[in-house]
């Protein structure tokens, strides 16, 4: 059986540094088998991957979303920052709207889009960050530098083809943009 596929928006620097770092301090570091990332779609079918990758492509031509982090999220058992862009969530619903019927039912679900710091951990050690991190929260923007397709396999994730905002260029392994593939640190 083929692995599902996982869509991400790409993390541009220095934004990705700064989450990634905090995901490494913050995350059980037994679970944590990847980077910083920004899911956009948790399991698609492995048989759309071509008409994906060339959905995926057309989104990111000529197109550079405007993001911003504009709070904490808690997760129960974890932390997140909440991210904020029309613009991406535009191209989500255009996606989710190309393979309606295909989506699961959490993809097919309202998406919140947000990037984890912290998850299976202790409710109280997840209150905990997201107390310590609110004291000094400021809204920020947030890079986005693309759209990536990965294959999910049980652990890190095995990419199958990334483009860059602006131009839907593909993005050649390794770059900056595909690290959340690089074991953390």
């Amino acid at each position: 059986m083929t692995a599902p596929i996982i869509v991400t928006a790409l993390i541009g620097e220095p934004d990705f540094t700064w989450l990634d770092n905090l995901r490494r301090v913050h995350f059980p570091p037994e679970r944590n088998n990847l980077r910083g990332h920004l899911t956009m779609f948790h399991h698609l079918l492995p048989s759309i991957e071509v008409e994906l990758c060339d959905a995926l492509r057309e989104a990111a031509r000529g197109f550079r979303p405007a993001a911003r982090i504009t709070g904490l999220i808690h997760l129960g058992r974890g932390v997140a920052y909440r991210v904020k862009s029309p613009d991406l969530e535009d191209v989500r619903a255009v996606l989710a709207d190309r393979f309606t019927g295909l989506l699961t039912p959490q993809d097919q679900s309202p998406w919140r889009p947000h990037i984890t710091i912290q998850n299976k951990v202790s409710a109280s050690e997840a209150k905990r960050l997201l107390d310590q991190l609110a004291t000094d929260f400021k809204l920020r923007p947030l890079k986005l530098s693309g759209l990536a397709a990965w294959h999910y396999r049980g652990g890190p994730w095995e990419p199958i083809a990334a483009y860059a905002f602006g131009t839907g260029h593909k993005i050649k392994a390794p770059t900056a943009a595909l690290r959340i593939l690089l074991p953390p640190q």
